[in-house]
Parts: structure tokens; C-alpha cells; sequence
């Protein structure tokens, strides 16, 4: 029978659930708290009890559970039965900011601005904190990809590495025409040619595509963009590989694989 406990995190009450089962033997814990910067609750599932830190991004509108329930936890399982990851999956608030089609183009940036330091004070400094690690993985198929490439390029003295799977990375069709300075912080491929912090030149970064996928334009244009800043990558363009879970499911645990572990 499953337990469900309540915890303090930041001050706020949540709900913490264990569980191991048969087809998820590794640890995953759930946690639903009330986050006081985007002002509604929150959900996140935590896979694993120790590692380097993993956040990794729902597609377009997911729920937090998506990448367990399309198996992409799964894919990855040994690193985390063997203590070499540890990964989180928060919600995003896509239908409030970026899909947000009932909002004016202005807010929908701005509610991202939120969903961003929400990421940075709820998610990765508390990842880091139980892990022990100054730096985090950020991770996404598709438009979690986009999150995870935004996240990383704003924020590259908190990401050790980047791991996108099928990503597309221009926000403005998602703005209708609409443009300030939130949009423009916010579009990896506005904002990367000015910048110059050197842990850029630190962070392991992957840009997985495949010959079939919709999204591979975008990753050679991203690619493109990095090498004309010296900023190493690699172009993973895949064989006869769509845009789909299957292929997301092989690429993953490869991965992992790259990253450094102590």
C-alpha cells in the first residue's frame, strides 16, 4: 500500500509519496507544494536517491509525469539504480506562458520570466543541495528541449551539461508578431551570439536530431550558432530516427553516459 507523507519544503506544506514497484524499481517520489513565486501548486516526480542531478522537461503542455509515462525514465533506470543520477521532473506552466493563447503575447513572456526563477530558487538550487553538486544536467524532448536549451544558455554557471533530444528553439511564433525584452531573453537564438560567460565554454552539450526529424534544421542552425562562438558540442543527427519517444528512448541513456562522474 502506498504512504503518503507530509513535508516542509521552503516553508510550505507538501505531499510526499514513495513508491518502488515492479516496473519502476528505482525510487520515485512524489512532491506537490504551493510554489510562492508562480503563486498555484506545483507537482514533481524524483527518481533515485543520489547522483548527479537531472531536471528534465516535459514536450509541449506535458504533465511532470509524461517522461515516466512514456518510458523515458525507464530507458535510463540503471543510472539511477546505481546511484549515478538522481532525476527530477517538475511541471512546466506551458498553457500559462508560451501556449498560453488566452493571454496577451506580453504576459505569456512575462509569466515565463516567473516560470525561470522558480526554476533556479525551487528546483535546481534545492537539486543541487541534496545532491551535493554545483551543477545540474537539464534535459527535454521536443519543447522541452527548448526549455532545457533556454534554461541552460540563461543560467550557464548552474548547468554542468545539456542534453536535447529533437528540439526546436525560436519562441517568437509562439508571440504572434510580439517583441520585447522578455521575448528576446528568452529566444535562445537571439540572445546566444552576444553572450560570452566561460562556463559556456565548460558545459558538455548535446543536440540530438535525426535525418526525419521535423526539428533537425533547427539543431544545425543552433549548431552553426555555437561554433561561430568556439562554444563545443555535438551534432547528434541520427539515421533513418523521427521525431518520436522511440528515438528519444536511444538517445538518453548514450547521454548519460557522457556525463563525468566522480
Amino acid at each position: 500500500m502506498q504512504m503518503n507523507y507530509c513535508i516542509r519544503i521552503s516553508g510550505k506544506t507538501a505531499i510526499f509519496a514513495p513508491r518502488k514497484t515492479q516496473k519502476y524499481p528505482m525510487t520515485e517520489n512524489y512532491f506537490k507544494w504551493n510554489s510562492s513565486i508562480l503563486g498555484k501548486e506545483m507537482e514533481m516526480l524524483v527518481f533515485g536517491d543520489k547522483g548527479y542531478p537531472v531536471i528534465i522537461f516535459p514536450t509541449s503542455m506535458g504533465s511532470y509525469t509524461q517522461n515516466r509515462d512514456f518510458h523515458l525514465i525507464d530507458s535510463v533506470s540503471w543510472y539511477v539504480d546505481n546511484g549515478l543520477v538522481k532525476i527530477y521532473t517538475p511541471s512546466s506552466i506551458d498553457n500559462d506562458s508560451w501556449y498560453g493563447k488566452h493571454l496577451h503575447p506580453s504576459d505569456r513572456a512575462r509569466n515565463h520570466v516567473l516560470y525561470d526563477r522558480f526554476l533556479v530558487e525551487e528546483i535546481v538550487t534545492r537539486a543541487m543541495n541534496e545532491t551535493g553538486h554545483k551543477k545540474v544536467a537539464v534535459a527535454g524532448c521536443s519543447f522541452g528541449a527548448y526549455h532545457a536549451t533556454n534554461f541552460a544558455f540563461r543560467h550557464p554557471d548552474l548547468v554542468g551539461y545539456l542534453f536535447n533530444m529533437g528540439g526546436s528553439f525560436d519562441i517568437k511564433p509562439q508571440v504572434e508578431g510580439y517583441y520585447d525584452d522578455n521575448v528576446y531573453f528568452n529566444n535562445p537564438p537571439d540572445y546566444i551570439p552576444g553572450l560570452n560567460h566561460p562556463a559556456l565554454h565548460e558545459m558538455g552539450i548535446v543536440l540530438g536530431t535525426g535525418d526525419r526529424d521535423m526539428c533537425m534544421e533547427a539543431n544545425i542552425r543552433l549548431s552553426e550558432m555555437l561554433k561561430q562562438k568556439g562554444i563545443n558540442h555535438w551534432l547528434d543527427i541520427r539515421q533513418n530516427s523521427v521525431h518520436d519517444w522511440p528515438a528519444w528512448r536511444e538517445m538518453f541513456p548514450h547521454y548519460l553516459s557522457l556525463i563525468h562522474y566522480n
